[in-house]
């Protein structure tokens, strides 16, 4: 189509229409180039129904990125955040219960943990059915990727008089705990704090 009502030319004047290009972009993303270079990844991980797309939202903002994994219809939701000043690229995994994939879905994410460039992997809980997950957690915990636990739902576990004891649990695991609740976004700024801790280790690639 043809601009005929505009006084500059574009074609002759380069800049025109990169401001033009400009205007149309979140305000977040003008004046950046819209390729970004990640200097990390961490994976969001945990079972269906415990809030982690809420919590990588939270993290993230609204403006994602969606994949399939090659030969699947299965989706992985990716976007950047700054941690520690270095852009990091989050994604949010499909629902899994188990390291032994019985559904597509859980097969992606066992791929992608295994396969993909970890930093880090964020095991999203909920904290209403705590002991009931904690079995993937220990599984993860023998992958050798970096575990950090998010007991996530935490003021719906209080509101039915659940209280976890952070540091407790962090001694019995022996890995990184947050309690937190993506939905009224308590406790974010002490997970990207811990999440900051492994940002700096370069990626290795991980083998089952």
């Amino acid at each position: 189509m043809k601009c005929n009502q505009c006084p500059d030319s574009c074609q002759k004047n380069p800049q025109t229409s990169n401001r033009l290009w400009q205007s149309f972009l979140p305000k977040r993303f003008q004046g950046k180039s819209p390729e970004v270079v990640s200097q990390g990844t961490i994976a969001l991980v945990g079972s269906p129904n415990v809030g982690k797309s809420l919590l990588f939202n939270v993290l993230t903002g609204a403006y994602t990125t969606v994949s399939n994994y090659p030969g699947t219809t299965v989706e992985a939701s990716r976007n950047y955040i700054t941690i520690a000043g270095k852009t990091i690229t989050i994604i949010d995994t499909p629902g899994m219960y188990s390291l032994i994939p019985m559904t597509e879905e859980e097969r992606f994410s066992r791929e992608l943990l295994f396969k993909e460039s970890l930093d880090l992997a964020v095991h999203v809980i909920d904290a209403k059915n705590l002991s009931r997950m904690l079995n993937l957690t220990f599984q993860l915990m023998e992958t050798q990727v970096p575990i950090v636990l998010a007991v996530n739902m935490i003021d719906e576990a209080e509101k039915l008089g659940i209280w976890v004891n952070e540091k407790q649990l962090e001694a019995s695991l022996g890995i990184p705990v947050v309690t937190l609740s993506a939905a009224q976004q308590r406790g974010i700024k002490s997970l990207t704090a811990k999440m900051a801790n492994y940002v700096h280790i370069p990626a290795l690639s991980y083998s089952y």
